[in-house]
């Protein structure tokens, strides 16, 4: 089985509310498998080769972040992650790669920071802030399927026509909490606002991805072997059951 490459992009400066899991769940699930991933972190003035990755990681920080890292993500590596998912690599996103991923990001004092124009998305600040517990329903693997998260922020994100949502929030704000969309999907790339991390809840979206770098790197078809998934699902389908019971709301122990 191939090897694959996954760049880890801002590790230092975009990683909250435990978005490093998503890169620890990918590697395990890939080494059960026999896979090993040579996982590359990329910070400010690292340069990003887009034909050096099968995989990208891209995970949220708050406003201050952002906007360190705006300036060289659009200058060392915005038009690779690109061309790298035009060419087939996949991508996660969470909260601030997520908005960073789009055409424009509007901070709380007004000051509007350029995409990287992978998504066809825009996002500007809120009057609120979407804090707890979501859950997403979606039909991304082409059967229904749902999501569990842990949303907190004020941006208010709104797709264009070049992009899909990832799913329907069942509870939840999504991208904006007006037109019950959450996350944005363009060929093998997700953007979405679900930390916890994610992957570890929702083991069948790891593999979506583990499978969409394989196919990349192999340039054949990939049915990856299944793993023993029976304790993982169990706590996917009480944490559903939880967040429906609550309505979303934050609870002393929640996670």
């Amino acid at each position: 089985m191939a090897s694959l490459r996954l760049v880890h992009l801002y590790p230092d400066l975009m990683s909250v509310y435990g978005d490093r899991g998503n890169v620890l769940t990918l590697v395990r699930r890939a080494e059960w498998r026999g896979i090993s991933i040579d996982v590359r972190e990329l910070s400010i003035g690292d340069d990003l080769d887009p034909h050096a990755a099968d995989l990208i990681f891209f995970g949220g920080g708050q406003d201050l972040e952002q906007a360190v890292v705006s300036p060289d993500f659009l200058e060392q590596k915005g038009e690779a992650v690109r061309l790298a998912v035009e060419d087939g690599a996949a991508l996660l996103s969470v909260c601030g790669g997520y908005q960073l991923l789009g055409q424009s990001y509007t901070t709380v004092d007004g000051q509007e920071l350029s995409g990287a124009g992978l998504f066809d998305v825009r996002s500007v600040p809120g009057p609120k802030r979407h804090i707890g517990n979501v859950l997403i329903e979606t039909n991304l693997d082409a059967q229904p399927r749902t999501l569990v998260g842990f949303e907190n922020h004020s941006g208010r994100t709104y797709l264009s026509g070049g992009v899909k949502p990832l799913g329907r929030p069942v509870v939840g704000a999504g991208n904006n909490g007006e037109d019950g969309t959450e996350g944005a999907v363009y060929l093998n790339a997700i953007g979405c606002y679900l930390h916890g991390s994610l992957l570890p809840k929702n083991p069948w979206l790891a593999d979506w991805l583990l499978a969409a770098a394989l196919r990349h790197r192999t340039n054949e078809p990939v049915t990856l072997s299944p793993l023993d998934d029976r304790l993982e699902e169990h706590a996917h389908q009480s944490l559903a059951a939880r967040i429906r019971g609550a309505g979303g709301r934050v609870k002393s122990g929640a996670w």
